[in-house]
């Protein structure tokens, strides 16, 4: 169902902070730290008024729109009323880091998700965006947007299969 190939790959030159989805993203790096929420105010209050939102959005796009955002969203919030939906939550970041080949830091996805799943949250939507995908939007509307933007799609690089 997912590969470990880059999620989004664009097809112009610009720097990411110039052009949110432009081919000079850091390799192997994330474009945020964990803790710049202040980047964007908009996904961070979302996020702290309702995270299940957050990362359903997130999920949707990660998932590539195999797991519709409603449903992420809604299994989250259950989690959480019970105490664990960094359960749920932080096998969402790794595959996100496994499509950009981005390191586990500043921790492991579990710890990052048990201690810090806000801020966690809020990096995951905030790399999406740089890479060129816009989490509010959905899957298809992203695919629509890349679409009329002649942006290259995500790639999805086979992986080896039994």
């Amino acid at each position: 169902m997912y590969s470990n190939g880059p999620v989004f790959k664009a097809e112009t030159t610009m720097s990411f902070r110039d052009q949110p989805y432009a081919g000079q993203l850091p390799q192997g790096l994330w474009t945020t730290g964990l803790c710049d929420c202040h980047e964007d105010p908009q996904i961070c209050f979302q996020t702290a008024v309702l995270p299940c939102i957050t990362f359903g959005q997130n999920s949707e796009i990660v998932s590539r729109g195999t797991i519709p955002w409603s449903n992420s969203s809604s299994i989250h919030m259950v989690l959480s009323l019970v105490g664990c939906c960094c359960i749920y939550g932080f096998p969402n970041r790794t595959r996100l880091r496994e499509h950009l080949s981005l390191p586990e830091e500043p921790c492991r996805d579990c710890l990052l998700h048990i201690f810090c799943t806000h801020c966690a949250l809020c990096q995951e939507s905030r790399e999406l965006k740089n890479r060129g995908a816009d989490p509010s939007i959905g899957w298809q509307a992203n695919i629509e947007k890349w679409s009329e933007e002649k942006i290259t799609p995500p790639i999805v690089v086979p992986g080896m299969s039994r």
